[in-house]
């Protein structure tokens, strides 16, 4: 005998109530209906910067590429209140308005770095973290040409980036996966089941 399927429902979202609103973020009490039709709340953060029809930032994938070296990623270490702690990154930053991805990112980059590059390519929008906010971003990978006289003594335009002694450095996810697959592709080649023909 078998037992009684559940009726499904198209997942919704009823209705979204702000409960604290600052310059950057905002918290919103969700109210949804989940695949079994039962009425759920979620907490959800928000940016108050969002435009219609773009990602709210970019992260930068950058490779220095010099003559008679080998290629290197770019990263920045800075603080990030919520963590309490440095972080090692990938330079980003939030679109501007009228900005595509790709102008975005080449301006954070010289922000965050002092680096000049050229764009060679950029992901459709993802999400950042769905179980906790709707923001979302485009990766847009940029090669440096490190013989470029500009880019031999690069100089952040935002100051040094405080770097603590002592101190506890959090990896963020991005780069720590970027580091897998380059580890996985270099190391195991033939165990990536997309280099498989």
């Amino acid at each position: 005998m078998s037992s009684p399927s559940k009726a499904t429902t198209i997942p919704h979202v009823v209705k979204e109530e702000v409960i604290a609103s600052g310059k950057w973020l905002k918290l919103e009490k969700t109210t949804y209906v989940d695949p079994v039709g039962t009425t759920r709340i979620w907490e959800t953060t928000k940016r108050t910067t969002r435009q219609t029809g773009a990602a709210d930032g970019v992260g930068i994938i950058a490779l220095l590429k010099r003559t008679l070296h080998k290629d290197c990623v770019v990263m920045v270490k800075q603080f990030r209140p919520p963590m309490d702690c440095c972080t090692l990154e990938f330079p980003a930053g939030l679109i501007d308005e009228g900005e595509s991805a790709e102008t975005a990112a080449l301006r954070e980059l010289k922000e965050e770095t002092g680096y000049k590059g050229e764009v060679v390519g950029v992901t459709p929008v993802t999400c950042l973290d769905p179980g906790l906010s709707n923001c979302t971003t485009q990766i847009v990978m940029v090669n440096i040409n490190g013989d470029d006289m500009e880019n031999t003594d690069p100089t952040q335009q935002l100051g040094e980036l405080d770097l603590m002694k002592k101190e506890k450095i959090v990896v963020d996810s991005k780069v720590y996966i970027y580091g897998m697959g380059m580890s996985q592709a270099f190391f195991k080649p033939n165990e990536l089941r997309v280099l498989k023909q």
